[in-house]
């Protein structure tokens, strides 16, 4: 693999990272000598400072990830506040609902429930502090999910006892037995 191959190939794990990675999984992934990766890390690392970029490369607890400049906070604190004041997208409401009213909640039941997968928009709501995780699932080992006081305070009631019921918003029995019927007909 070239310089630039293996640059380019760094770059462009490092950017979907979630946590630093370790030289040695980037050189087993890049299948590339730890020692040259390592090299190209501090080589990538020193070139984004001394242009000026609003990002870093740095070696942070055993591993590599970008993170953006120091310098920059301002304007990335306020992208990220301003973030929080934005609506949620349907699909988020969507999956707020199903988690509020199934909680504890594994995401693949949510996932289930709307049809859809939800991984993008978990993490959307992970983030701006409406759902968190609340243990595991034994027979499956998934990581479940439940609604915070953020939410609570947000939607406005003390508890989740105290969301609105769900029966009022559902068909009555005649009319979901009317529907089943027509689909059969």
């Amino acid at each position: 693999m070239s310089k630039l191959e293996l640059k380019r190939s760094l770059e462009a794990i490092l950017m979907v990272v979630d946590e630093p990675v370790s030289e040695i999984v980037l050189a087993q992934i890049t299948e590339v000598p730890t020692e040259e990766v390592i090299a190209e890390l501090h080589e990538m690392a020193a070139n984004y400072e001394n242009e000026s970029r609003g990002f870093q490369l740095r070696a942070i607890a055993g591993g590599w990830r970008f993170y953006s400049h120091p310098d920059q906070s301002p304007v990335v604190e306020k992208f990220v506040l301003d973030g929080q004041q934005s609506r949620l997208t349907q699909a988020a409401l969507e999956t707020l609902a199903v988690i509020a009213y199934r909680q504890p909640v594994s995401r693949a039941r949510v996932s289930a429930i709307r049809g859809v997968n939800v991984e993008a928009v978990m993490k959307t709501l992970v983030t701006r502090g409406l759902v968190e995780e609340s243990g595991i699932e034994h027979e499956t080992g998934a990581i479940l999910y439940k609604t915070t006081s953020v939410f609570l305070e947000k939607v406005g009631v003390n508890s989740i006892e105290d969301l609105p019921a769900l029966a009022p918003f559902l068909p009555d029995a005649d009319g979901l037995d009317e529907i089943l019927a027509s689909l059969t007909e």
